[in-house]
């Protein structure tokens, strides 16, 4: 696991603790995300009896992926929000020609909440997209939503003048594990 910082640390934010973690092995990308912060600091986006896939997750709370091939201008956008809702994009460079991805359907992906922490896990099958042996350029990145307090935006590295989550300079490097 590994720590997400804020855009804007702030006193505020202090008592937040936000890590992420990405696997690739055999062609498969495993995520999770941990949060832990005061029962009543984070704002949920509205409960769904049936999560599907939906545009504009970012504007609530969400945790997202940024996965793209080294050399590769193109990228996909992952957006997962705490209710089941979820999204993936496909990008042919920096913010360019966002569509939906077609060939993921679906994407269940788990989710466990208390009253101060909270978990979600998924698993991407790249398996017709990317080698399996071949790295990958991933950043990990959170909007996380306080009614006082607004959006606040995480990563795991923050390279820009501003909160830019597109940035390929932000991404880190993630090589393939041993299956």
């Amino acid at each position: 696991m590994q720590p997400l910082q804020p855009f804007e640390p702030s006193p505020e934010l202090q008592s937040i603790q936000l890590n992420g973690e990405a696997i690739w092995q055999a062609g498969m990308l495993s995520l999770r995300f941990t949060l832990a912060c005061p029962d009543d600091w984070l704002r949920l986006p509205p409960a769904t009896a049936a999560p599907a896939r939906r545009h504009n997750l970012w504007q609530s709370t969400c945790f997202e992926a940024f996965i793209g091939r080294p050399g590769d201008p193109a990228y996909q956008e992952l957006n997962l929000a705490p209710n089941g809702n979820w999204n993936l994009y496909a990008l042919t460079g920096y913010r360019e020609n966002l569509k939906e991805w077609p060939e993921i359907r679906e994407l269940p992906y788990s989710l466990r909440r208390s009253s101060q922490r909270l978990e979600l896990a998924c698993q991407l099958d790249l398996r017709e997209l990317i080698a399996a042996d071949q790295p990958l350029e991933l950043s990990l990145t959170a909007v996380l939503d306080h009614s006082d307090l607004g959006c606040s935006y995480w990563a795991w590295q923050h390279r820009g003048e501003q909160a830019d989550f597109h940035l390929r300079q932000s991404f880190q490097r993630l090589e393939a594990s041993g299956g």
